[in-house]
């Protein structure tokens, strides 16, 4: 919702947010201004796109709430992983618009990573539109659906993997002497860096790595130990399982 104030894609009023959680409701409304309703089906009868925002244990429910009033005409957008375009069609027991995506956490500070796919019923306009809005917070992508549970590992659950690497480097810091405080700083910062480095140069992450490791030098030291340790066939496996327990939700 701040992405899609901020960038002006909707204004506050034009925003609808239903949450059984009175709490959640109350933020949602002081934050950015929205209209709040902790009824579903009154949501979903004022909208003309519906964002599935729930976790995918209840999904089921919440679709058999709000299934008779959901119109042709209303294109529903969906985040949770592992639930399928046939699951959903299936759930809906209708002609309906659906568009299933897989975000991630830092779309909260506008720099989020969707993966986008769509079923049969959704045009090229509905598409459009649908981009349009998930760019707001971030980049959007269309991918095939058959890859989605693929995107879940490399941008859907990795920011915590990123997070648990930035841990790790500021901790050595620490250990090196370094404040807490700024080890955080300097090691978020560097991924950050490094990160904008693959996107804007084009050029391949090994290339980039090539370039920081000097003959005999420290980097090249560092790395051997992250290779002795297994740390790419570790993120590797990670994702793999992540990948798994997508397709067995």
């Amino acid at each position: 919702m701040g992405g899609l104030i901020k960038n002006e894609i909707f204004k506050p009023e034009e925003i609808i947010a239903s949450d059984s959680f009175e709490g959640s409701l109350k933020k949602a409304k002081e934050k950015y201004g929205v209209f709040a309703t902790g009824d579903n089906t009154e949501c979903v009868k004022l909208s003309e796109v519906i964002v599935l925002s729930v976790k995918p244990q209840y999904y089921g429910e919440v679709i058999d709430e709000i299934k008779d009033f959901v119109s042709e005409d209303k294109l529903v957008i969906t985040i949770a992983p592992g639930k399928t375009l046939n699951w959903l069609e299936e759930k809906f027991a209708r002609r309906v618009k659906i568009i299933r995506t897989m975000p991630n956490t830092p779309a909260l500070v506008g720099e989020g990573m969707t993966g986008v796919c769509k079923n049969k019923y959704v045009t090229d306009k509905d598409m459009d539109y649908a981009l349009k809005i998930l760019s707001s917070f971030g980049k959007a992508e269309v991918v095939s659906e058959s890859v989605m549970d693929a995107v879940v590992a490399v941008s859907g659950s990795s920011p915590a993997y990123v997070f648990m690497l930035i841990e790790a480097m500021a901790d050595g810091a620490v250990a090196g002497g370094m404040a807490r405080a700024a080890a955080y700083e300097f090691a978020a910062q560097a991924v950050f860096g490094s990160a904008k480095m693959v996107l804007e140069t084009g050029k391949h992450p090994a290339e980039l790595k090539d370039m920081v490791c000097s003959p005999a030098g420290t980097t090249i030291a560092a790395v051997k130990t992250l290779e002795e340790k297994g740390f790419r066939g570790a993120v590797m496996d990670a994702m793999e399982k992540c990948i798994d327990v997508c397709r067995g939700m």
